[in-house]
């Protein structure tokens, strides 16, 4: 599901959409924030277009590169080499300068029969052993020297190949020796620029050595690398050759590497207001809280000029009008402006002009005799992106009061990659523009990987087709499964396991639920209109259900206004599975059944209809087709409702209904039920097999008078005969404690043997002053001790005939006997459970009667005659007959491992 205003789309290259991002520019030109510099950038040969930092920071990838160490020859100084470690040998070709650090400690050291210059403290990790340090010094005393130039197919024009002094050289990695090249690195081109070193860039735009570089030309740099290695270790300089995994910049687009390459570009200056930006950053609402000052704040602390243009033919156009012999420039930001310029033959600009290329190129301005030409550059599309909220709807030239409704934005939310995307560009122009923030609120989204946390990919054969996943599950199981299985800012697991058991547990019990009222509603004629039973004269199951339902809208509401989705997400789910179906439905399924219609019946009417139609409304933002199939069925008696879910309020708490004290009394019958029926889970025992008791341990009167006033309710839940209240477990239970010798050990040595005998035959009182006051005491050897808690381990034992299980301040038993009288009726509770099936599978109506024959064994027909009233009134069935039959629908059947045979014919009116 996707909620889309067709109606008023923003599209970037319509031109409307280009004038208001021209108005934009037009505002950093007059501040003087936009200027043209020759600098190293990120630059995609494929694209023949540099990149912005954000651009850079969408696009890395895991690689394995070479990392060599190459030998740089000094002049003047026999045998003796500058070490220097490099992780692009294409590079080399470039080279005129080694930078060190001039308060560095550097070493000469003898290797073999050769002497290397590198810093100390790398050595080691270079040289691995049998070196020999014969000379230290600070690599101050290194600055001037010469060395021999590795590569001379470009010429140069100025003194290099000499030591300079680089301040970004470390000793973490590398040999502490820098190779640098200026057209390829920022911090060369800096240092070299420095120090007036020569510039050389022998390779063309699309990343290829020009044709001065004999060996290699025309090939791509980065493929050249294996030849630049084999050229090197052919001529002896050639140290060590190795492979390292980095994480490298590549084009986000086309997934290419790219490459530092120095040239010209138009920038705009970011970093005069990035104060500002992390200011307004303080004021955003980030989920998850640590992107503010983490992923995004240190992106805008260490911000850099945003690199604007683009070597592209496609986009935006820089609005940017040029004297090429001045340098003088006008800059368009409207429709209007562009007026005062005229066509290149002469003729006027048409007002309805396309502001692409080329219609833009043939526009000239003239102003005191010189002649305007258009930069040929586009803009970064981000830069479209972080204008939308002004130019979709034509800011400033139209529209102001629609901008003005919907600036700043509340909420938005894109993928984690987007803190230095769209989150950025957005951030960027609107500080500039109006100095705040241009949203409030904002979700990150994270990676969706395969069950085994990996990323998807096609080489990994882990990727999951998202359409066959929504025409095996249908949408709405995707959407609620990404959105609350785990907080959406966090890497999802995707595992397919993960939506059958979200369809198992929630979208299960919540269309049986809708089901089972249209189906009874229908046959009922449910009217909703019909006049309200005011809810304190409501039954008490009906009221606590409603109450239920307020608590569960207001944290609901608290949650999604925080934008968490999982926890908003699962209390709906455990609303639906525990509250709904598995309690109120359960218990209430005999109001619904009964033939007359009266007030319970009508209470119980009005209140499922209720509580489907707010879950409907609770979904809606995760299921957005079965809320509206729900809704739209429930309220198309043509009442005052909404004509669709989607156009409705979010359900509001109705304080009028809410009963927390009514919720607290509910809370303990529901956990003896939840106790009872894990026991009977935990023994094998079926529901449907009658226990003559369950017994609950409690000292709290409360919990005990609320297990009262709903035992009828526990007892058939639990299948139990009776409730017994008792204050001690010790009857239902043998305690024992077992010496914990790790604990024992420290604190009784040599004797802890003998103290564990006695600890093992430790009397009642002890054992019960253990657990009730976390120790006793005990007399060894003249001497009195106390033994903790934490010195033993307590062990339950049953006793013969109960099953016993706790929960905090509740123990409950229950009594495993089975008397004769109670297996014949477990007997005709699972006769009456196989004739259900039957009417199910044969598409009988639930109001239809019915006659049953069956044969079986002798213990079966007994257990059925002497239940036959009971079964008849639970099947609808005019008779039974001990019989071979021939009804309309046969079956053979298991019952407690006994095959029975049953025949049911309906009874015609």
């Amino acid at each position: 599901g996707y909620w889309v205003d067709l109606k008023s789309p923003y599209v970037t290259c319509d031109s409307n959409y280009i004038e208001s991002v021209w108005w934009i520019l037009k505002q950093f030109y007059d501040k003087n924030l936009i200027y043209k510099g020759f600098k190293v950038v990120p630059y995609c040969p494929r694209c023949g277009t540099p990149l912005s930092s954000h651009e850079v920071a969408l696009g890395y990838k895991d690689v394995s590169d070479p990392s060599i160490y190459v030998k740089m020859k000094l002049k003047n100084e026999n045998n003796t080499y500058f070490l220097v470690w490099t992780t692009t040998p294409w590079t080399l070709i470039s080279n005129v300068a080694l930078a060190v650090g001039r308060d560095i400690d550097y070493v000469k050291a003898q290797y073999k029969d050769q002497f290397f210059i590198l810093a100390e403290a790398r050595v080691k990790e270079v040289l691995k052993e049998n070196y020999e340090i014969v000379e230290r010094f600070k690599g101050s005393q290194l600055l001037n020297k010469e060395y021999e130039r590795l590569f001379d197919y470009v010429p140069v024009d100025k003194r290099a190949f000499f030591v300079i002094h680089g301040d970004f050289v470390t000793t973490e990695d590398g040999t502490g020796i820098v190779h640098t090249a200026p057209a390829f690195g920022e911090d060369d081109y800096i240092v070299c620029k420095a120090n007036d070193l020569p510039f050389v860039r022998p390779v063309d735009a699309a990343g290829k050595f020009e044709d001065i570089v004999t060996d290699f030309k025309g090939q791509f740099v980065k493929d050249a690398d294996p030849d630049v290695i084999t050229h090197v270790k052919r001529r002896g300089l050639l140290f060590r050759s190795e492979k390292f995994m980095h994480s490298y910049p590549h084009c986000w687009r086309h997934h290419t590497p790219l490459i530092y390459y120095a040239r010209d570009a138009w920038y705009i200056r970011t970093t005069s207001f990035k104060d500002r930006m992390v200011e307004n950053n303080s004021a955003v609402n980030w989920f998850p809280p640590e992107i503010k000052e983490g992923r995004f704040g240190n992106w805008l602390r260490n911000n850099i000029d945003w690199s604007l243009s683009r070597d592209r033919y496609w986009g935006t156009p820089l609005p940017l009008w040029i004297h090429e012999e001045s340098g003088e420039m006008i800059c368009v930001g409207s429709r209007e402006e562009l007026q005062k310029g005229k066509m290149k033959n002469g003729s006027p600009v048409p007002i309805d002009i396309d502001l692409h290329r080329p219609y833009v190129d043939n526009i000239v301005f003239e102003k005191n005799g010189k002649v305007f030409t258009r930069t040929p550059e586009v803009i970064d599309v981000w830069f479209d992106s972080g204008a939308m909220p002004y130019a979709q709807w034509h800011y400033p030239f139209e529209n102001k009061d629609i901008f003005e409704r919907q600036y700043p934005a509340d909420f938005i939310c894109e993928g984690v990659d987007q803190t230095r995307g769209w989150f950025y560009s957005l951030m960027a122009i609107s500080t500039f523009l109006f100095g705040q923030s241009p949203y409030k609120n904002v979700v990150v989204n994270e990676l969706v990987l395969d069950g085994q946390g990996r990323k998807m990919s096609k080489s990994l054969g882990n990727v999951v087709n998202p359409f066959e996943m929504l025409d095996q599950f249908g949408a709405d199981v995707v959407r609620w499964y990404l959105l609350v299985n785990t907080p959406v800012w966090l890497p999802k697991r995707f595992d397919i396991e993960g939506l059958t058991e979200i369809k198992k547990k929630f979208f299960r019990p919540l269309l049986e639920t809708y089901k089972f009222f249209t189906l009874y509603a229908n046959i009922d004629g449910f009217d909703p209109r019909e006049k309200e039973i005011p809810y304190p004269e409501r039954p008490e199951m009906d009221r606590w259900i409603l109450s239920r339902l307020q608590t569960v809208v207001a944290e609901v509401t608290e949650h999604l206004e925080r934008y968490d989705t999982t926890k908003s997400g699962k209390l709906i789910q455990e609303f639906v599975d525990q509250d709904l179906s598995n309690w109120y439905i359960r218990l209430s399924r005999r109001r619904f059944w009964k033939g007359e219609k009266g007030f319970d019946k009508s209470s119980a009417y009005q209140t499922l209809y209720e509580i489907l139609v707010s879950l409907s409304g609770l979904i809606a933002p995760f299921c957005p087709f079965l809320s509206e199939r729900m809704y739209r069925n429930l309220t198309s008696d043509g009442s005052s409702h909404s004509i669709s879910i989607h156009l409705s309020g979010f359900p509001k708490t109705n304080a009028a209904k809410q009963n927390k004290a009514l919720e607290e009394k509910m809370s303990s019958p529901r956990r003896v039920v939840q106790l009872g029926r894990a026991l009977r889970e935990l023994k094998s025992l079926k529901v449907r097999q009658p226990l003559s008791k369950i017994i609950v341990v409690t000292h709290e009167v409360a919990v005990r008078n609320d297990v009262m006033d709903f035992s009828d309710i526990i007892k058939s839940e639990l299948n139990v005969k009776t409730i017994e209240f008792i204050t001690d477990s010790g009857s239902l239970v043998h305690h024992k404690v077992k010496p914990n010798f790790k604990a024992l050990g420290p604190k009784f040595g040599k004797n802890v043997n003998r103290v564990a005998e006695v600890i093992k035959g430790f009397d009642t009182n002890q054992v019960t002053s253990i657990m009730n006051n976390g120790q006793t005491s005990i007399h060894f050897e003249g001497h009195e001790y106390e033994i903790t808690k934490n010195e033993v381990d307590i062990l339950h034992e049953e006793k013969e005939g109960l099953a016993v299980q706790s929960d905090g301040n509740l123990t409950v038993a229950l009594d495993t006997h089975l008397t004769q009288e109670l297996i014949e009726e477990g007997l005709a509770r699972e006769f009456i459970n196989r004739i259900q099936n039957i009417r199910k599978d044969a598409g009988f109506e639930v109001t239809e009667r019915i006659r049953i024959q069956y044969s079986g064994g002798s213990a079966l027909v007994a257990a059925i005659q002497n239940q036959k009233n009971y079964i008849m009134a639970e099947t609808l069935s005019v008779d039974i007959l001990a019989e071979s039959g021939n009804g309309e629908f046969m079956k053979t059947v298991d019952i407690n491992d006994e095959e029975v045979t049953i025949s049911v014919q309906r009874i015609k009116n």
